[in-house]
């Protein structure tokens, strides 16, 4: 692929490249994705999944989450997100920002993960901010079918994750839009570049002089002010990626 040895070639010559995940990294993994022909909000009204939702009628939106949104517990991370752990691994990735909750990329390996929408890892009390397992508040909800409890207050537990209708956890997208700022090469993969703040960081990359590439299975809207599109499948992409990317550092 002459496209995957220019961006190699980036990459070696770069003081600091980023990655911008989306759901398109975990398709192949077994998860759908949310915009695609056969993504969720095809199936689902996203309004269910805005917070006042969750205010208004916690028990139903609990039943929607485990339902539709907890990753299976066998889920394993696919060579997409092995390859970024490895680029990472080699000294030529300063980070990962992920739109993803499953927490696929810190099973891979990846050290440096900035989760911008959260994680479905942990539940969050509302009322006094004790943290439990998903899988303790999830067994609640089977088991009742009602929204989970906090085991030290009694009061209603939350998924760990970004709501429709919430700002973005202040201390993430800080970070992420630092990483953007300072890197000479951004990454955008696996996301329709649809959702705001997330959206943002690549031409926040691009103005500060980074080359900005998306590598994604179809067309963006910011298809036009990347320097390189790869259109591909990332999780065949990404090895192949940092195969060259090994190979011209040993140069």
């Amino acid at each position: 692929m002459v496209d995957v040895a220019d961006l190699a070639g980036w990459i070696v010559n770069s003081g600091c490249t980023v990655a911008l995940t989306g759901a398109g990294i975990s398709t192949a993994s077994g998860l759908p994705d949310f915009r695609g022909p056969s993504g969720i909000w095809r199936r689902l009204d996203p309004s269910g999944f805005e917070i006042d939702a969750l205010r208004e009628d916690p028990d139903r939106v609990w039943r929607m989450f485990v339902e539709h949104f907890l990753p299976d517990a066998d889920l394993r991370p696919n060579p997409a997100h092995l390859a970024l752990a490895d680029l990472e691994s080699i000294g030529r990735l300063c980070a990962v920002i992920t739109q993803n909750v499953d927490g696929l990329h810190q099973i891979a390996g990846s050290r440096n993960v900035i989760e911008l929408h959260g994680s479905t890892r942990e539940a969050v009390c509302t009322s006094c901010g004790t943290r439990v397992e998903i899988r303790s508040a999830v067994a609640q909800v089977r088991s009742t079918g009602r929204a989970p409890r906090c085991p030290h207050c009694g009061g209603l537990l939350r998924p760990d994750v970004i709501f429709f209708g919430e700002p973005l956890p202040r201390e993430a997208l800080s970070a992420a839009i630092g990483y953007a700022a300072r890197s000479d090469v951004f990454m955008a993969i696996g996301t329709s570049l649809t959702v705001a703040p997330a959206n943002s960081l690549p031409m926040r990359a691009k103005l500060n002089g980074a080359k900005l590439v998306i590598i994604n299975g179809e067309p963006t809207e910011m298809d036009g002010e990347a320097d390189l599109v790869i259109n591909g499948k990332v999780e065949e992409v990404l090895p192949s990626l940092v195969q060259e990317v090994r190979r011209l550092a040993e140069e």
